[in-house]
């Protein structure tokens, strides 16, 4: 708990426009932490408790983000395979994985070919996530 308490020190930043992101992970907390730091930088977020809800998400409801962050290991559809899933359907979101094995290189390297667009380390900051995000948004 102490995280939700570090992240509430931040400042918030906001972004040149409204960010719409969905937070994929099984976590409640990183659910809770990832989406705190999104709405600090001026977001909007929806989340999903694994990768099949993200998938249906998409599927169903013709959801559009212009982020998702999905954690790796999840239950039902983990990272890999919803981002794989994702990107057959032809959602072009910025993909970022969440992962607390980006320092393993192999493991790091088969979540970005299922169609990830950058891969970060956990517990996400408004540091390192902020570049990715005004990248996006310039794009």
């Amino acid at each position: 708990m102490s995280e939700v308490r570090d992240i509430e020190q931040i400042k918030p930043t906001k972004t040149k426009k409204i960010l719409n992101v969905l937070i994929v992970d099984d976590d409640a907390i990183n659910r809770r932490l990832h989406a705190r730091i999104i709405n600090l930088i001026g977001g909007v977020s929806q989340t999903a408790e694994n990768g099949e809800e993200a998938v249906i998400l998409h599927r169903d409801g013709n959801a559009s983000f212009d982020l998702i962050l999905m954690d790796k290991e999840m239950p039902e559809t983990d990272g890999a395979s919803a981002t794989k899933k994702l990107r057959e359907m032809k959602v072009t979101s910025m993909i970022i994985g969440v992962t607390t094995l980006a320092d393993n290189e192999e493991k790091r390297a088969a979540f970005m070919e299922a169609g990830l667009n950058h891969c970060l380390a956990k517990p996400l900051s408004k540091e390192n996530l902020l570049p990715l995000i005004n990248h996006l948004l310039d794009a």
